[in-house]
């Protein structure tokens, strides 16, 4: 369970960060056009990486055992960065994100440039390949951080592309999307807190 806990905050504080794939995500969701395929497409795609970054990294460990306490200290790192990171933006202001009042996508131009944002996005291969992956590897059950990160993000793009009418108002606050930075670096700080020194 423990496991399970920690991969579901870790994916979700990594997730939660304003980028293209969740402006996008948003955006569909506010105009209610095509929004299970585009959830669909990024809960399926993190659940391929997710899964490939932590069996890659188990079966990796198996054949090199100082792997695991390397790529644990090194993911920890990355969340203190990562978390500074959070902190700076909130600091900086956000930004607020807002439907547009373009004509409607075409089902296939939404699938394709879903797909787009999603696949070739360097930061994805990081964020759940190697960071996931390396992390999961600090665990018992590794596998039940997988499924944990797993849900996080299936939970977050129905939530998001499902609940954006809903939370319009909010999602149109840039002081919203600051205190949410802030909560994404005290997450990423408490779970490196918990990796390098508990």
């Amino acid at each position: 369970m423990t496991a399970f806990v920690a991969g579901f905050g870790v994916s979700l504080s990594l997730i939660v960060a304003i980028g293209a794939q969740n402006a996008f995500v948003l955006r569909q969701g506010l105009r209610r056009e095509h929004v299970l395929p585009v959830v669909a497409i990024c809960a399926l795609s993190d659940a391929v990486l997710i899964s490939i970054g932590v069996s890659g990294f188990a079966a990796l460990a198996l054949a090199a055992p100082w792997v695991e306490s390397f790529f644990t200290v090194a993911g920890a790192l990355f969340l203190v960065v990562y978390g500074a990171r959070s902190f700076r933006a909130a600091l900086k202001g956000g930004e607020a994100l807002m439907p547009s009042a373009d004509r409607p996508v075409p089902l296939r131009t939404a699938l394709i440039t879903c797909l787009a944002l999603t696949w070739l996005n360097p930061h994805v291969y990081v964020d759940t390949v190697l960071l996931l992956g390396s992390l999961s590897q600090g665990y018992e059950r590794p596998e039940g951080f997988g499924l944990g990160a797993i849900l996080a993000s299936a939970l977050f793009f129905a939530v998001l592309g499902y609940g954006a009418r809903l939370l319009a108002g909010v999602f149109a606050s840039p002081r919203s999307w600051q205190l949410l930075e802030v909560l994404v670096g005290l997450t990423m700080w408490a779970i490196a807190f918990k990796l390098l020194v508990l």
